[in-house]
C-alpha cells in the first residue's frame, strides 16, 4: 500500500510538472499564465551560406503574421557563440520558472559539407536579449566518437519524471543511420551530464532527424523527419520520455508533396488550436498547418504573412514586457502595430493601489492577489517601475497566513498606502482588509516599514472592525494626505462609505470625525455607490471615485464627484461615469482603482482592474488584471471619461 501511494504521489507530481511544462508559469509568489502571453517569438535562420547561417528574431501578434526584427539581420553573433562561425536550427524553450530563456543550435557551417559538424551550442538568457553561450563538442566531450559524422538539430524539453532540462538531437556514425539521442543539462545549462543514450529509433531502424518534442493530455509527441527515405515528417508518441516505448504513427504529417524538415509546433495563446510548420526546404518556403489533436492537419498558408525566408526555426510566445524588451533592443516593424498597454503586471491581480515613492524615485503597485476561489487569496505583492511600463517584480511584502500578521489568516484584499515624512526618515503605512482569526466580518489593520517593499510589520490588531452603519464590510480601504492641511484620511466601505481623520502616529483614527460620507441616489447604469473609495486633489477640489456593481460583472465601472472638504460632502458630477466596460474591445469591468500624479506635472493616470476577457464565464469575478491609462481633464476640471486600452 505504501509503494502504490508513492506511485500515485509521483504520478500526481509529474501531471502538475507537465501542465507547467505547456505554458511554464513562476512560483505563487511571481505568477505568471498563459493569459500573460501577448505575442509570438520566432526564431530561425535564413540559408546555407556562413551569412546565412545565424540566429534571427521576427515578431508576431497572433500568430500568423509574421515581422522580422533588426531588419531581418542576426540578433545573436555566430562567430562568438560557435566553433564553426555558424549557426543553424534554432531551437528555444521558456523555462519551468517562466523567466529563464534556453536556446540550443547546430554548430555548423553547411559550405564546409553536411558531415562536417561535431558540435552543438547552449545558450542561456534571462531578458531574451544577451546571450550566454557553451560549445559542446562531441568528440571533444566524450571518449568513443572517432566514427561520428554529425551533430544535427537539437532541442530542449524539460523532463518531470528525471527533474531536469533533456537536450535531444541527431547523430550519424559512419555508414549507420542517424538516431535521435538525448542527455541532460547540467544546473547551469553549460554543459551534459552523463553519457548520450539513444532517445528514438523507429522500428525500420532508418534515419530520423530534426526531432520536436510536444507535451498535450499526458502525452509526449515526437515529430520527426524521416532523412534519406521519404524526407517527410513523422509522429512517435510515448507517456515518458525515457521509457522507449514509442507508438508510431504510420502517416506523414506534412500537407505537401515536396520534401520537408525541421518542424516546429506551438500552441496558439488562449486557444485549443496548435500550429504544425515546416520547412519546404527544396522550394525555400515555410508551410503552416493548423491542428487541435496533432493528428489531422490542415494547411492555412493563405492566413500566413511574412516579410522573410525562415529556415528551420521554433516559436515561443511571450510576454507584453518580452515583446516591449526585444522591440526597444531592435526596433518595432512597422507592420506588428500597436504594443498592448495592459495589463501591466503578470498573473491575476485586482484593486490596485499605485504609490510614487519620493525616497526611491519608484513608481510601486501594490493589489489583491486574484486567481484564488472566492476572492481567498492570503498574501499581498509589490511591484516596482522606473517608467509605468515595465514592472519588475520585488516579493511577497504581507503574508496574512504567517506570523507576520497575528490577527488574521486569509482573505487579503484591496490595500492602500502612504508615504510619510517623520523626524526626518521616509515611513511607509500600508492599510488592507483581513479575515480576523476571532470571527466577524472583514477588519481592516495597518503594517509599517521603512521602504516601499517592506519589511513590514503589522501593528499586532485590527484598526477598523465594526461597520459604522451596522452593515456591510469593512474593506476597500483607501489613504489620502490633504496638501492643503497635512492631515491623513482614511476611507472604506461595501455599501457605504465612511470617512475619519488619522492621528498623528497613522495607525488610528480620531473616532469623532467619522463620517459617512455615501454619494446618495443613482442606478447600476450610473453612479449607484458599491464600494472602492478612492479620493485625490486637484486645483482646489477634493475628488471622490468610487466603483459600481459587482466586481463580478462586465458593468464594474467607477464613478466620481467633488467636494471642498476631505470628509465631504460630495457633489456627484453631472456625467458621473469615469471610466467602463468597451465590449468592442473586449474590455469589461474596469473599475476599482487608484490614481496618480506625475510628480510636478498636471500628468495623471488611473491604475485599475479589469475582468480577463477568457473569464467572463468562469469565476470573472476572481480573474482580474491591472491596468493603467491616461486620465485627462476637461477645463472645468470636470474628468473626460477614460478611455480604456488593451
Amino acid at each position: 500500500m505504501v509503494n502504490q501511494k508513492s506511485i500515485l504521489l509521483r504520478m500526481r507530481v509529474m501531471a502538475i510538472a507537465l501542465l507547467l511544462s505547456v505554458f511554464p508559469a513562476f512560483s505563487q509568489q511571481e505568477p505568471l499564465l498563459e493569459k500573460d502571453y501577448v505575442a509570438y517569438l520566432f526564431t530561425y535562420f535564413t540559408g546555407n551560406h556562413i551569412s546565412e547561417e545565424a540566429v534571427c528574431y521576427a515578431v508576431s501578434m497572433d500568430g500568423y503574421s509574421y515581422w522580422t526584427l533588426n531588419g531581418g539581420k542576426p540578433v545573436i553573433d555566430s562567430k562568438v557563440i560557435s566553433s564553426t562561425g555558424g549557426v543553424r536550427d534554432p531551437h528555444i524553450l521558456r523555462s519551468q520558472d517562466g523567466k529563464t530563456f534556453y536556446m540550443v543550435v547546430t554548430d555548423m557551417v553547411s559550405d564546409n559539407g553536411w558531415d562536417s559538424n561535431r558540435a552543438m551550442v547552449l545558450l542561456k538568457s534571462d531578458d531574451l536579449v544577451n546571450w550566454k553561450h557553451s560549445i559542446i563538442n562531441m568528440q571533444k566531450r566524450y571518449p568513443g566518437q572517432e566514427k561520428l559524422k554529425r551533430v544535427w538539430a537539437p532541442q530542449t524539453v524539460f523532463d518531470p519524471e528525471a527533474g531536469k532540462y533533456m537536450v535531444y538531437w541527431s547523430m550519424k556514425y559512419g555508414d549507420g543511420a542517424d538516431v535521435i539521442y538525448y542527455a541532460y543539462a547540467n544546473d547551469d545549462f553549460t554543459d551534459l551530464e552523463g553519457e548520450p543514450k539513444p532517445l528514438f529509433i523507429p522500428e525500420n531502424k532508418k534515419s530520423c532527424i530534426d526531432g520536436d518534442i510536444v507535451y498535450k493530455d499526458g502525452i509526449y509527441h515526437l515529430f520527426y523527419k524521416t532523412e534519406g527515405h521519404g524526407n517527410g515528417i513523422k509522429v512517435a508518441t510515448t507517456r515518458s520520455l525515457t521509457s522507449g516505448k514509442w507508438e508510431e504513427e504510420p502517416d506523414y504529417k506534412q500537407q505537401t508533396t515536396d520534401a520537408v524538415e525541421g518542424a516546429g509546433t506551438f500552441k496558439l495563446i488562449n486557444q485549443d488550436k496548435y500550429i504544425l510548420m515546416y520547412d519546404v526546404y527544396t522550394k525555400g518556403r515555410y508551410q503552416f498547418t493548423e491542428t487541435t489533436d496533432l493528428k489531422n492537419f490542415k494547411v492555412i498558408d493563405s492566413e500566413v504573412k511574412m516579410n522573410f525566408h525562415p529556415r528551420h526555426g521554433t516559436i515561443l510566445p511571450i510576454t507584453r514586457d518580452e515583446l516591449i524588451r526585444i522591440t526597444d533592443k531592435w526596433g518595432k516593424p512597422a507592420e506588428l502595430g500597436a504594443v498592448p498597454n495592459n495589463p501591466v503586471l503578470p498573473g491575476f491581480h485586482a484593486d490596485p493601489e499605485v504609490l510614487y515613492s519620493q525616497k526611491t524615485k519608484k513608481y510601486y503597485i501594490y493589489s489583491t492577489t486574484d486567481g484564488q476561489p472566492g476572492w481567498g487569496g492570503w498574501y499581498f505583492t509589490v511591484f516596482s517601475s522606473d517608467d509605468l511600463k515595465n514592472w519588475k517584480y520585488e516579493g511577497v511584502m504581507l503574508d496574512l497566513k504567517s506570523d507576520q500578521v497575528p490577527w488574521a489568516n486569509g482573505n487579503a484584499w484591496a490595500p492602500c498606502i502612504e508615504e510619510k515624512l517623520i523626524k526626518g526618515e521616509y515611513k511607509y503605512f500600508f492599510y488592507y482588509s483581513g479575515n480576523p482569526i476571532k470571527e466577524g466580518g472583514k477588519q481592516i489593520g495597518v503594517a509599517v516599514a521603512d521602504s516601499p517593499t517592506g519589511p513590514f510589520t503589522d501593528l499586532g490588531y485590527p484598526i477598523i472592525t465594526e461597520s459604522p452603519v451596522g452593515r456591510g464590510q469593512q474593506i476597500d480601504v483607501d489613504v489620502f494626505t490633504d496638501p492643503v492641511s497635512g492631515k491623513s484620511y482614511l476611507y472604506w466601505g461595501n455599501g457605504y462609505m465612511a470617512g475619519a481623520e488619522l492621528n498623528k502616529d497613522m495607525v488610528s483614527i480620531k473616532k469623532k470625525t467619522l463620517t459617512v460620507m455615501t454619494p446618495e441616489g443613482g442606478t447600476l447604469q450610473d453612479y449607484a455607490f458599491r464600494e472602492a473609495p478612492y479620493v485625490f486633489y486637484r486645483n482646489g477640489l477634493y475628488y471622490f471615485m468610487w466603483s459600481v456593481d459587482d466586481t463580478g460583472s462586465p458593468n464594474y465601472h467607477v464613478a466620481y464627484g467633488t467636494s471642498k472638504s476631505p470628509l465631504g460632502p460630495i457633489e456627484v458630477a453631472k456625467d458621473p461615469i469615469a471610466l467602463i466596460q468597451n465590449p468592442e474591445k473586449e474590455i469589461y469591468g474596469p473599475a476599482h482603482n487608484s490614481v496618480l500624479q506625475i510628480p510636478g506635472t498636471d500628468e495623471w493616470y488611473i491604475v485599475y482592474h479589469r475582468i480577463n476577457k477568457n473569464y467572463l464565464k468562469d469565476s470573472p469575478g476572481t480573474h482580474r488584471e491591472v491596468c493603467i491609462d491616461r486620465m485627462e481633464f476637461n477645463e472645468d476640471g470636470t474628468i473626460k471619461r477614460v478611455v480604456p486600452t488593451r
